[in-house]
């Protein structure tokens, strides 16, 4: 027996799935930014060369804000379209891009992996692209909500070549702050 969901039980389904999904997935951001010590305060990240097109910092919490929740909206939609075709690669390529996501800041800031970083944001921007496709065909208006997120992660991988270009010393740099010049170790006595 088939039974389809009326617009009403659609909509409330949708409604249940967004009030826990966009607090979880903002949470998720939250935990991944603090527990690097990424932004400004950072004292590798203050030290490096900010390349032109740097936004002001405060830029980037509002933004991700923003980005979060569309994320999670766009997910909710795509959950709430059971039976659709292509409804669990979507939601599994989804989770994958969620993780990249979130392991760029650890990368990045606490591990000072600039390179790594851009190669780990690289590998993001075609999983989230990816993402778009299979979620425009489970559910467009799911699909366009993903769209300021791809313009933000190209952007942000313009944006971390550039601290790499501007910045070749600080890649890898543990410890002192990227000016810091090479480190020499002198021994006294035998």
């Amino acid at each position: 027996m088939t039974e389809i969901a009326s617009r009403g039980q659609l909509r409330a389904a949708f409604f249940r799935w967004a009030l826990f999904l966009v607090p979880a997935i903002l949470l998720a951001g939250f935990l991944s930014g603090r527990s690097a010590g990424s932004g400004p305060q950072n004292p590798w990240f203050a030290a490096l060369v900010k390349p032109g097109i740097y936004p002001p910092p405060a830029t980037f919490g509002i933004v991700w804000s923003a980005l979060y929740v569309l994320m999670a909206l766009a997910l909710a939609q795509v959950l709430t379209a059971p039976g659709a075709r292509g409804r669990g690669l979507a939601v599994a390529v989804f989770v994958l891009q969620l993780a990249l996501n979130l392991a760029w800041t650890p990368l990045f800031f606490a591990a000072h992996q600039i390179s790594g970083g851009l190669m780990l944001i690289g590998g993001l921007d075609v999983v989230v692209l990816l993402c778009v496709v299979l979620f425009a065909r489970v559910r467009p208006l799911a699909a366009l909500l993903l769209l300021p997120y791809l313009g933000w992660a190209l952007f942000a991988t313009v944006l971390n070549w550039q601290f790499l270009t501007l910045n070749p010393a600080a890649d890898g740099q543990v410890g002192a702050s990227p000016d810091a010049g090479p480190v020499v170790r002198v021994q006294i006595g035998g």
